[in-house]
Order: structure tokens, then sequence, then C-alpha cells
């Protein structure tokens, strides 16, 4: 059983810096690619950020050159360094996965970590 559990969420005020962790356990072979999604209270879940098993990245343009996204293989973890962040960028922050384990592939998605950026 494949398991994607995010960490790191809470309150920063304007301008600040958060780093959110998603670690991935169970009965994985490999990771292909972990991203990040993000959905605000009456709108859709979107897309932030990614990164694939070979180090290629993709950012949606909201966050370009704000947030950073990184990859620990041997810990089957991502992370999301927010920096400047706006009051906008208040939402519940999902991991998602492409997970391989004995015999298939599917995408996993955790449970979520609140970030609220407030003064």
């Amino acid at each position: 059983q494949v398991k994607l559990v995010e960490s790191g969420g809470g309150l920063v005020q304007p301008g600040g810096s958060l780093r959110l962790s998603c670690a991935a356990s169970g009965d994985i072979f490999s990771i292909y690619v972990m991203n990040w999604y993000r959905q605000s209270p009456g709108k859709q879940r979107e897309f932030v950020a990614g990164q694939t098993i070979h180090g290629e990245t993709k950012y949606a343009d909201f966050v370009k050159g704000r947030f950073t996204v990184s990859r620990d293989n041997a810990k089957n973890t991502v992370y999301l360094q927010m920096s400047s962040l706006k009051p906008e960028d208040t939402a519940f922050y999902y991991c998602n996965a492409q997970i391989s384990t004995t015999g298939e592939s599917n995408y996993y998605w955790g449970q979520g970590t609140q970030v609220t950026v407030s003064s």
C-alpha cells in the first residue's frame, strides 16, 4: 500500500517563506513524477509545481520565481520551497505522484497541508 504524507504547512505573514515536504512510503518500485497542487475554497484544484525522476521541473506561471520544487529520490520525498508568499497563495496544498509498484503504475494523492498567508 502506497501512502503520501505532506507536512510543513502553517500560518505565515505576506512576504514570508515556508517549506513543504511530501514523503512517499509503501511498496514502491519507482516514482516517475512528484507534483504539488493546491486548492482554495470555492476554487478548483490547480497545478503548482512538479519534478520528474530525471530532474525536469515544471511550474505554474503564478509561482515562477517564488517557489522551488526539489526531490530527494533516495528518500522518496519532494519539497516545495515557497518564498515571497502572498495572501492569494493561501490554500490546501496536496502532493501527487506517479508511483510504480510491483506490476502497475498509478497516481496517488496525499491528504494535504494547509498554508495560510495572512498578517
